[in-house]
């Protein structure tokens, strides 16, 4: 890697070659964001299918246990709202409840304000 010194005295890393470019992403605020981003995505995509196949399996067997709703929400609300709301879609799972239909879109309209509005205050505002 190739250090470079700014003007404020802050060192940068600069990838030299093609396999450096996981250390820029890593060490990158951004590619921190991606890369949790896509995980918690996933993860919340699995978990309510996860749910999906229990509450199927739950018909047959009582004594199976299915993933609390508030879990469900938590896991939207870190980050994962476009996996749930992709999860809803193509599981057709908890699209009856008003907590789900509104609430799972409300979470993304959300996440995508608030960082806009920062954003705006910082760059026009301030």
């Amino acid at each position: 890697m190739n250090i470079a010194l700014l003007a404020d005295k802050k060192y940068m890393f600069t990838p030299e070659e093609n396999n450096d470019f996981i250390w820029v992403v890593i060490g990158s605020p951004w590619g921190l964001l991606a890369i949790w981003l896509l995980l918690i995505n996933v993860i919340t995509f699995l978990v309510f299918g996860l749910d999906k196949w229990k509450a199927r399996r739950k018909e047959k067997n009582e004594k199976v246990r299915r993933v609390p709703e508030r879990t469900l929400l938590l896991l939207a609300a870190l980050g994962g709202s476009v996996g749930a709301l992709l999860a809803m879609k193509a599981f057709r799972h908890k699209t009856l409840h008003k907590a789900f239909r509104f609430g799972v879109p409300l979470i993304l309209a959300l996440q995508i304000m608030v960082p806009f509005g920062l954003w705006l205050y910082v760059s026009a505002i301030r």
